[in-house]
């Protein structure tokens, strides 16, 4: 499901309350949701940022420091440009000049770096909170086969410019990796609620 306004507005006040920000930047809240309603998006909208916040609010009892994994599901996706590749540094560099501007100490701040970095998905995540953030931001690969169906015509959607050929195989190799993955997910409690789906669907994806 997605949050309505009312919602996100009381996830955001609270994720920085819990790191100790009392009136956050309402102009920072009002362009990252800007940035989640992008045109071009598609999967990477705020249906995807509500479904992590509901995870969270969920798992929130996994996490070391849940305000901080708050803030970076926020952060993860703020840039997202199908045709460039450094979508998650620059995600990544604006969370954390955000968070210093608020007056964040330096190492809340560089955690924060390194958990959208994280959502490169390019290395296995390392620590807790970086693990559950990772779990969720890849809860989508264990949804209802509905959902998941829907996911993936989402991402079609983004990558419309690609050739149906082009695009069908890269995302075969992208899902295999994911399939491969031995365990998808590191929570014991995630992997326990969505493993056995998550390959399911995985498997039905590729074919």
């Amino acid at each position: 499901m997605t949050m309505n306004p009312s919602q996100l507005r009381t996830a955001w006040l609270a994720a920085w309350q819990g790191l100790g920000v009392q009136r956050p930047d309402e102009a920072l809240f009002a362009e990252l949701l800007t940035r989640h309603r992008e045109p071009h998006r598609a999967y990477h909208t705020l249906q995807h940022l509500g479904e992590c916040l509901d995870w969270l609010a969920a798992q929130g009892g996994q996490a070391n420091r849940p305000a901080e994994v708050a803030i970076a599901l926020w952060f993860h996706d703020a840039i997202y440009d199908v045709q460039a590749h450094d979508n998650e540094q620059r995600s990544a560099d604006w969370a954390e000049r955000a968070l210093l501007a608020a007056g964040v100490p330096d190492e809340v701040a560089g955690r924060i770096h390194a958990m959208v970095m994280a959502t490169r998905h390019d290395a296995p995540p390392a620590g807790g909170d970086v693990r559950l953030l990772v779990d969720i931001d890849l809860a989508i690969l264990g949804a209802a086969p509905e959902r998941f169906a829907q996911y993936e015509r989402q991402i079609r959607i983004e990558y419309a410019h690609v050739p149906a050929a082009d695009f069908e195989k890269r995302r075969r190799e992208i899902l295999g990796a994911f399939l491969a993955r031995d365990p998808l997910y590191r929570t014991p409690s995630m992997r326990t609620a969505l493993e056995a789906a998550a390959h399911r669907n995985l498997r039905m994806a590729i074919g």
